[in-house]
């Protein structure tokens, strides 16, 4: 808790001392056209335009001005984001090169990613599609369940949501902790204990949020458009997750790193994944559609939009990245400003108060004026504590994708159209 505190001193004295734009009057119809034309004209096009690699599927790699690197390896969480965005957009507004890349992207992931013998998803392959990491993850299986299940919304491709719900199945038999509930973190192919934990095989941890919110996220998806009795069991369950053991209702964070038994490993507090935390919560709550379940996220969700708001934000009026004991990480990142937006949204159709509208706002116009690359396009990954980007890093990578700006645009379209 000491650490919180001089955290919270040190935020105060920089906000005194240089002064942030303050949002006035803000309009969410300026909020929604601009947000929106950023995702179709800039995001998605540049997508459209570099990633698509002619010996298939799509490029690992691309740099800053969308050159590709043709031998880079291919990533699953990578190539399932892609599948989700373009299955989105497709979704969305129709247009079949949407549709023509969302069953590209699903025709490839199936044939390249899906393990045929042990099932899971591969984490790595090569450029030409053989397998070069196969280790299972269950952040990329997540995300396997979260693109399919999106392109069978959009499309109706049966064999995509056959393959979602099988890797739901793996997810329960193979991944899901028989004891103590929960996923685990990391598997070889075939299922068992690797050397290492984590998909960096630096780990400590048996078990982590970042998992767990994007085992939220896939399941919510899936439910969407499977309703099945088991699997609203389970979503329940995976809520109860992350609002109990996952999060620490004295500081208003969600806990990073736990061991099988949910024991806390580490002090450490993640801004951006509290806030994307707070709307996944929500959208997973809707899902369900019970009431105690509706009111207890509510009232977690704004707890975590609140502590990220008022400990996250830096000077330039940016969403940080992360503090680690006594230490913050103090750059901009990409996915962090894209998730305050929506959580911000969020949280203001929530409670109706200006103050969530103006914080959107004012996170809008740090990533339009500090964020987007407006000499190449799509967004800056990293903006530096001195406001400058790094030019020289990757627009994609096994990281680096169109899932949480292009997500912000899509939400932004549905919320305030």
């Amino acid at each position: 808790m000491k650490y919180r505190f001089f955290i919270l001193l040190w935020v105060t004295l920089q906000l005194l001392a240089f002064p942030v734009a303050k949002a006035q009057s803000v309009s969410t119809r300026a909020l929604h056209n601009e947000i929106t034309a950023d995702l179709k004209d800039n995001i998605l096009a540049f997508w459209q335009k570099h990633s698509i690699d002619p010996a298939g599927g799509f490029y690992g790699s691309l740099q800053r001005d969308g050159t590709p690197v043709a031998d880079a390896p291919k990533g699953g969480v990578l190539n399932a984001r892609i599948l989700w965005t373009f299955s989105t957009a497709y979704r969305m507004y129709g247009d079949t090169i949407y549709r023509n890349l969302a069953d590209r992207a699903q025709r490839y992931f199936i044939d390249h990613f899906i393990d045929p013998q042990y099932g899971g998803i591969y984490w790595l392959i090569n450029a030409d599609g053989t397998p070069l990491d196969t280790d299972k993850q269950t952040y990329g299986c997540s995300y396997a369940i979260y693109g399919l299940s999106e392109h069978f919304r959009a499309t109706g491709n049966v064999e995509s949501l056959q393959k979602a719900i099988e890797i739901y199945h793996t997810l329960e038999s193979k991944i899901k902790d028989p004891v103590k509930d929960g996923y685990i973190e990391s598997f070889t192919r075939e299922w068992g204990t690797p050397d290492k934990l984590g998909y960096d095989g630096e780990g400590v941890a048996t078990k982590t949020m970042n998992t767990h919110i994007h085992v939220l996220e896939a399941y919510t998806a899936l439910y969407k458009v499977w309703r099945d009795d088991g699997l609203r069991k389970r979503l329940a369950k995976v809520i109860d997750m992350v609002t109990t053991p996952l999060y620490n209702p004295r500081t208003h964070h969600l806990i990073l790193y736990c061991d099988s038994d949910w024991n806390n490993l580490d002090d450490i507090d993640s801004y951006g994944h509290d806030i994307e935390t707070s709307w996944l919560l929500m959208e997973a709550a809707e899902a369900l559609d019970d009431p105690q379940t509706l009111e207890k996220c509510k009232k977690i969700c704004l707890e975590l939009v609140d502590a990220s708001l008022r400990e996250g934000i830096n000077p330039m009026g940016a969403m940080m990245y992360e503090r680690h004991k006594d230490k913050i990480r103090k750059d901009a990142s990409w996915w962090c400003q894209a998730e305050t937006v929506v959580g911000c949204i969020n949280a203001w159709q929530l409670t109706g108060q200006p103050s969530y509208l103006d914080a959107a706002s004012r996170t809008w116009e740090f990533i339009k004026s500090r964020m987007i690359d407006k000499e190449y396009g799509e967004w800056f990954r990293t903006v530096e504590e001195d406001g400058t980007p790094r030019y020289k890093e990757a627009k994609a990578s096994m990281w680096n994708c169109p899932y949480h700006n292009s997500r912000m645009g899509f939400e932004i379209e549905t919320r305030l159209k």
